[in-house]
Formats: structure tokens, C-alpha cells, sequence
């Protein structure tokens, strides 16, 4: 009886990655904001991609970078939190269990382009 409850209960609530896609597009844009002053345009210029559109992104993004790289380190976190916390919740019941099975390459090296971006922004701040 109980055990036909439990299943019932997991069954009826169906669990996403949209919020680990959320969490981890946030910290890529943070990421990307506190890295646009220094880091990659001195990236982008090095492999011949040209960077003076950066020049908007970055007079804007300029005097807000330690908060950007917080934001960004807060939400990459959380991001992985969640894509472990489903893995492990995945690998315990079914192999369904986390929603699409797609979205998590997308999230995992959305999460990982986070990543190095953060470290490039914290290079330079």
C-alpha cells in the first residue's frame, strides 16, 4: 500500500531541466557581461574575431563586474546543483525521471562555458 503511493507520488510529479537551463543560460549571461571588458576581447581578438561591438556590452557591464561574477558563480552553482540532484534521482528510479533527456549535454557545457568564462572575467577583474 505504501509502496504503491510512493510510485504513484513520483509518477505524478513530472521533473524538468528547465530550471537547471534557466540557471545555467543566467550564469552564462552574467559570465559573459563580467568577461566582456577585458577577457574576451583579448580571446576573441587573438583568434581574428573582431570585438568592437564588446566596447557597448562591456561600458555597460564595466562597473558591475565583481557583482556579475557573484551572480554568475551563484547561478553556474546552482545550475550543477540541480543536474546532479537529477542524475542521482535518474539513476535511482527511472531513466526518464529528469524530463527530456536532450537538455542535459545543452545544460552541461552551457554550464561549462559558464565555467571558463568566469574564470577569464576573474583573470581580469
Amino acid at each position: 500500500m505504501i509502496d504503491e503511493a510512493r510510485d504513484a507520488v513520483h509518477e505524478a510529479v513530472p521533473a524538468h531541466n528547465t530550471g537547471a537551463l534557466l540557471l545555467a543560460a543566467g550564469g552564462v549571461t552574467a559570465a559573459f557581461g563580467a568577461a566582456s571588458c577585458c577577457a574576451l576581447p583579448l580571446l576573441l581578438g587573438s583568434v581574428g574575431v573582431g570585438t568592437a561591438w564588446l566596447v557597448t556590452v562591456a561600458w555597460f557591464a564595466a562597473p558591475h563586474r565583481l557583482a556579475l561574477l557573484g551572480i554568475a558563480v551563484a547561478c553556474l552553482t546552482g545550475g550543477a546543483g540541480m543536474v546532479l540532484w537529477c542524475r542521482r534521482r535518474a539513476a535511482r528510479c527511472a531513466p526518464r525521471a529528469c524530463g527530456n533527456p536532450v537538455t542535459a549535454p545543452v545544460v552541461t557545457s552551457l554550464l561549462l562555458l559558464g565555467a571558463v568564462l568566469v574564470v577569464l572575467g576573474w583573470m581580469f577583474a
